[in-house]
C-alpha cells in the first residue's frame, strides 16, 4: 500500500496529494483544502449516479442478450427495433435545434485540418504533438513513401539531391494548386519579394507576376525586398515559403527556397485514456504532471540529438509583417484538448470510505485545475485565447451519460471558480447507444459541444459485444463494407450538420493506423474532408503535414454546405447486425483470422503489461507497423470471443494459435533489450493477460479491455518491484 493522506473524508495517495497541492494549484486561486473538499462533495453526490448509469448499461445488455437467445439467429428486424425502443436503448427523435457553443477558438470553429492524439504521460511525445502546428513539407515528403524510391530517388544516409529534386517538384505543384500565381508556375519563380504590401514574384524570363488570388498573401518576415519567408493563406490554413541563400537546399533552388512549412496539426488531443497505461497513482501523477506542464508552459523533455542532450519545450508564436505593415503573430502550437477517462473507470489513487472513486471525477478536477493557469493568462504560452477548456469524453453510452458529464462539468466549474460553460465537451461517437441517439446526445450538451467523431475500432468492438448472442459476426475486413458501418460514418456528419455544429464544433473522423504508409494515406484520407469532416486523426506530426494538404484540396466549409441538402443516413442500416448468416468461413480463413487477431493482441499487450506503453507502432502479422491502442485491442479480442462463443473455434485451437503467434511477436521484438519473451514458457503476465482478454471477453462489461489490462499491469509492476 502506498502512503496516503486523509483529507475531507478522502484517502489520497501522498504523491498525488503533493502534486496537486504544491505544483498544480499554486497560481490558480484555488485553495488546496477547498479543492479536496469539493472533490469529496462531487464523489458523494454524483458517485451513486455514476454507478446507476453503469448498472443501466448492464441491464440493457442483459435484455438484448436474452432477446437474441430467445429469438435465435433468424429474427425479425422490426421486432428487434421495437425491443430496443421498449427498453429505452433507442429513443424517439426529438425536436430540431441548433448548438449555441460560444467562446470557442478558431481552430475549432473555422479552421479545418488534422488532429493528433498523443499519450500525455510521455512528455516528449506530448511536446512534439503540441509543436506540430507547423512542420516541414520538404521533410515530410523526403522521409516517406509519398516520393517513390525509384530512378535514383532512394533515401540514403546522406542527402540525395535526386530525391530532393522530386520533393521540390512535388512541393511546387502543391503551391500551384493551393496558391497559384496569376501567370506561370511557382516552379519557374526566381525571386519572391514584397512591394507596397503586395507579393511580387519574379519569373525566370524577368517578368513579374503575383498570386492568382491576391488575398492569399498574408505577410512576410525579414526585409521586404529580400524576405526570409513569405506567408500565404488558403482555406484558413497558412503556408510559409522559407527563403535563404545560406541554406544547402536553397543554394540549388532558382528562388533560394529551402523549405515550405505548412500549418499541420491544428488541434491535438492530449490523452489520459486509450493511448496511456495509467493503472495507479504513480502513473496518474505522470499524466497530470505533464498536462499541468503544458498548461503552465514549463514542460521540458530531455531529448538525445546526436551526441547532445537538448531540452525540448513548447514552441513560441511566429511573428510576421502583415501586408499593411502591421505586426502579425500566429500561434506556434496546436490547440490542446485533454481526453479524460470513461465513466466505467475507477481509481484507488483516491478512495472514499474504502471504495475507489470514479476516475473521471478525479480527471475532471485535476485537469481543469491545471488548465486554470492558461485561463488566467499567467503563462507565456497561451492555449485557448477565448477562455475555454476542451475536454474529450470517451465511451459515453447515450444521452443520459452525456447529461452526467454536463452535470460533472457544472460542478467542477463551481468548485474551481469558473464561469458556466467554460468547460467544453468533445463527444466521442464510439458506442452504439450513442450513435443511434446522437442527436439527443448533442442537444443535452448544445451549449458545450465542440467535437463529435467516428471511430471504427471501438465502435466495431461495441457492435460485436452488443450483438454477442445474435450469432457469429463477419471477419473483421468484411465489416468495413457492411451497411451499418457505412451508414454510421454518414450519420455522424449528417446529424452534426443538422444540429448546426459548423462554426461551433468539429465533426471528426478516425485514425490512419499505418504511419509508414503515407502514399496510401494521401490517396485515401482525402475522403474525410470530402465527407464533410473538418478534422481527422493522424498518427504523427509528419502525417499531419501530409494530411494538411487535403484541406487545401477540399474546401470543407463549402462541402458541408453542399451536404446539408442531402438525405440523412438510414437508422435501420445502422442497426443492422454484421452476422455471418449464410456466409461460410473456410478452415484456412478461420486460421488466418485467428492468427491475425492473436498476433495483434499479443503484440500490443506485451508492451502494455511489461513496459507500460499504452500506444505504439506494433508490427502486424505481415510485419507492417500499425498504430495500436486499446481500441484495436477491443475489436480483436471481442472478435475471437464471438467466434469462440458460437463454435467457429475452440478454446484449444485459440490457445494453440496464441502460442504460435507468441513466437512471432517474440521475433518481431528481438531488437528490444527490455523485451521479455513469451515463448516457450507461456507463463508471463502479459501472455496470460492476452488470453484473459479473449476468454473473459464475453463477460466483461461492454467488452472493455481495461479490467484485464489494469489488473495484469499492476501484477507485473509488483513483480518488477
Amino acid at each position: 500500500m502506498t502512503d496516503r493522506t486523509d483529507v475531507a473524508g478522502l484517502s489520497v495517495d501522498k504523491n498525488l496529494y503533493a502534486l496537486v497541492n504544491d505544483s498544480i494549484l499554486p497560481g490558480t486561486d484555488v485553495d488546496p483544502a477547498h479543492f479536496w473538499d469539493q472533490l469529496a462533495q462531487i464523489v458523494e453526490d454524483l458517485g451513486p449516479k455514476n454507478r446507476a448509469l453503469l448498472d443501466k448499461r448492464d441491464l440493457m445488455q442483459k435484455q438484448i442478450d436474452e432477446w437474441h437467445v430467445e429469438q435465435g439467429n433468424d429474427y425479425d428486424f422490426a421486432a428487434y427495433k421495437k425491443m430496443l425502443q421498449d427498453i429505452g436503448y433507442l429513443l424517439p427523435d426529438g425536436e430540431d435545434f441548433q448548438v449555441t457553443t460560444d467562446n470557442v477558438d478558431d481552430e475549432v470553429t473555422t479552421i479545418a485540418g488534422p488532429q493528433l492524439v498523443v499519450p500525455v504521460d510521455n512528455a516528449r511525445y506530448a511536446l512534439n504533438a503540441a509543436n506540430a502546428r507547423w512542420n516541414s513539407l520538404y521533410d515530410a515528403l523526403y522521409g516517406t513513401d509519398v516520393i517513390l524510391e525509384v530512378d535514383g530517388c532512394k533515401k540514403t544516409s546522406r542527402y540525395n539531391p535526386v530525391r530532393g529534386a522530386k520533393v521540390i517538384e512535388y512541393a511546387r505543384q502543391f503551391l500551384d494548386s493551393a496558391v497559384p500565381l496569376a501567370v506561370g508556375s511557382h516552379s519557374y519563380a526566381v525571386k519572391y519579394k514584397v512591394r507596397a504590401g503586395k507579393l511580387v514574384v519574379v519569373m525566370g524570363d524577368g517578368t513579374e507576376t503575383t498570386l492568382g488570388q491576391r488575398e492569399c498573401f498574408a505577410g512576410y518576415s525579414g526585409d521586404a525586398e529580400s524576405p526570409d519567408a513569405i506567408l500565404l493563406r488558403h482555406h484558413h490554413l497558412y503556408i510559409e515559403i522559407r527563403i535563404g541563400e545560406g541554406f544547402f537546399i536553397g543554394q540549388g533552388d532558382l528562388a533560394n527556397v529551402y523549405d515550405v512549412h505548412l500549418e499541420s496539426a491544428i488541434t491535438t488531443i492530449m490523452d489520459c485514456e486509450d493511448s496511456v497505461a495509467a493503472v495507479d497513482a504513480e502513473d496518474k501523477c505522470r499524466v497530470y504532471g505533464n498536462w499541468a506542464g503544458l498548461m503552465k508552459g514549463d514542460l521540458i523533455a530531455k531529448v538525445n540529438k546526436g551526441k547532445q542532450v537538448i531540452d525540448r519545450t513548447l514552441e513560441k508564436d511566429r511573428e510576421y509583417t502583415a501586408p499593411d505593415g502591421s505586426r502579425l503573430s500566429l500561434h506556434g502550437r496546436s490547440l490542446m484538448f485533454v481526453r479524460n477517462v470513461g465513466t466505467h473507470m475507477y481509481t484507488d489513487a483516491v478512495t472514499k470510505g474504502g471504495e475507489d472513486i470514479p476516475e473521471t471525477f478525479l480527471d475532471a478536477m485535476v485537469t481543469v485545475a491545471a488548465a486554470k493557469h492558461d485561463l488566467l493568462g499567467k503563462t507565456s504560452f497561451r492555449n485557448s485565447r477565448n477562455g475555454s477548456v476542451y475536454i474529450v469524453k470517451p465511451k459515453m453510452h447515450g444521452p443520459e451519460e452525456v447529461a452526467a458529464a454536463v452535470e460533472l462539468f457544472e460542478r467542477v466549474e463551481d468548485a474551481l471558480g469558473l464561469k458556466r460553460n467554460t468547460l467544453k465537451i468533445g463527444i466521442m461517437d464510439e458506442e452504439r447507444r450513442t450513435t443511434v441517439n446522437l442527436k439527443a446526445c448533442i442537444e443535452i450538451a448544445k451549449e458545450r459541444v465542440i467535437f463529435i467523431n467516428t471511430g471504427f475500432l471501438d465502435r466495431t468492438g461495441d457492435e460485436i459485444h452488443t450483438c454477442m448472442e445474435a450469432g457469429a459476426v463477419l471477419p473483421k475486413n468484411d465489416m468495413k463494407a457492411t451497411p451499418w458501418l457505412l451508414a454510421y460514418e454518414d450519420w455522424n456528419v449528417d446529424v452534426g450538420l443538422e444540429c448546426g455544429l459548423p462554426g461551433h464544433a468539429q465533426i471528426g473522423k478516425g485514425m490512419w493506423a499505418a504511419p509508414d504508409n503515407m502514399a496510401a494515406m494521401m490517396e485515401q484520407k482525402i475522403g474525410h474532408p470530402r465527407a464533410g469532416a473538418n478534422t481527422a486523426w493522424v498518427p504523427s506530426p509528419v502525417a499531419a503535414t501530409l494530411h494538411a494538404m487535403h484541406y487545401h484540396m477540399v474546401n470543407v466549409l463549402a462541402r458541408q454546405d453542399e451536404l446539408r441538402d442531402c438525405l440523412n443516413a438510414d437508422i435501420d442500416e445502422i442497426l443492422s447486425v454484421p452476422l455471418l448468416k449464410d456466409r461460410t468461413v473456410s478452415d484456412s480463413e478461420l486460421i488466418r483470422e485467428l492468427e491475425n487477431n492473436a498476433q495483434g493482441i499479443l503484440g500490443y499487450v506485451v508492451r502494455w503489461i511489461d513496459q507500460g506503453v499504452g500506444c505504439s507502432k506494433v508490427p502486424d502479422i505481415a510485419d507492417t507497423e500499425l498504430m495500436e491502442d486499446r481500441a484495436t485491442l477491443r475489436i480483436s479480442s471481442q472478435h475471437i470471443a464471438n467466434w469462440l462463443h458460437h463454435g467457429l473455434t475452440t478454446k484449444e485451437q485459440v490457445i494453440s494459435v496464441f502460442e504460435k503467434m507468441a513466437g512471432v511477436v517474440d521475433r518481431q521484438n528481438s531488437g528490444d533489450p527490455n523485451y521479455r519473451n513469451m515463448a516457450p514458457g507461456f507463463d508471463g503476465v502479459a501472455y496470460h493477460a492476452a488470453l484473459d482478454l479473449v476468454f473473459k471477453g464475453r463477460d466483461v462489461e461492454n467488452g472493455y479491455t481495461e479490467p484485464v489490462l489494469h489488473a495484469r499491469r499492476r501484477e507485473a509492476k509488483a513483480l518488477q518491484g
